[in-house]
């Protein structure tokens, strides 16, 4: 008989990290290092062991929104030095931040840097500079969102956010696209996003919109835009991403 010890997710993690911690090589931070770290976009249960000992390993966290990293390090019972890096940060600031450290970790908001996020500049800037850059995976909204699609994958095309003026040119490219399409849209603008889509689809176009994956709330629609738009007139909150089927 097999007696089973069930452990907090916290605990587990310590776990994890105490047995690996003589295999931790990649954390040896003898050349400046950016470590590019994936967070959960959602359910805090899905950052990994290696994210957890890097952030606690670095010198210093750059973040999207300090706010937003200071509870995820909360939640896990450690502190780090934070410095803001958002889209807005003036390019010779970050640059001025590059020659300050030597070992830095980026995060997001949520899910994996660089993808739709000031996270591209960030190690654009970084490999200019000589910077070695490391990839610690982990969740992605759009990722999670077509593994549950249940539309061909093997080729995709990601729009990122769909733009607020001059959509036309984006919505030919999904009207056309052979492949399978995704985009992120927000909770203002998901209603009027999908309207306008329908002038370019054809009726029987299958989508699907994955609404506030990972969290409490989440909740995937399938079918197609005239099916869709009325389930999410009676709920519109939240982060989406919309899946649409190639032609």
């Amino acid at each position: 008989m097999i007696t089973g010890i069930i452990l907090s997710f916290k605990n587990a993690v310590i776990l994890s990290l105490s047995k690996n911690r003589q295999n931790t090589k990649f954390l040896v931070m003898n050349d400046k290092t950016l470590y590019i770290v994936a967070t959960p976009i959602g359910n805090l249960g899905d950052i990994t062991a290696r994210a957890l000992e890097t952030l606690k390993a670095v010198e210093v966290i750059f973040c999207e929104d300090t706010r937003q990293t200071l509870k995820l390090l909360s939640h896990f019972e450690f502190s780090k030095k934070l410095i803001s890096l958002h889209q807005h940060t003036d390019e010779q600031r970050t640059i001025d931040l590059l020659t300050e450290y030597k070992s830095i970790a980026y995060v997001s908001d949520a899910g994996t840097p660089g993808i739709s996020d000031p996270g591209g500049r960030l190690v654009a800037l970084a490999i200019k500079a000589g910077w070695k850059i490391v990839p610690i995976p982990g969740v992605s909204a759009v990722i999670a969102a077509l593994s549950i699609s249940g539309f061909p994958t093997d080729k995709f095309l990601f729009l990122g956010f769909m733009p607020h003026k001059g959509k036309t040119k984006m919505m030919e490219t999904i009207k056309n696209s052979n492949m399978t399409i995704c985009f992120y849209e927000s909770t203002h603008r998901i209603i009027k996003t999908l309207e306008e889509l329908k002038k370019y689809l054809e009726p029987t176009r299958p989508i699907v919109v994955a609404r506030e994956l990972t969290k409490m709330f989440e909740t995937v629609y399938r079918g197609t835009l005239e099916e869709i738009i009325p389930e999410l007139e009676k709920q519109s909150k939240g982060e989406f991403v919309v899946v649409v089927a190639g032609k």
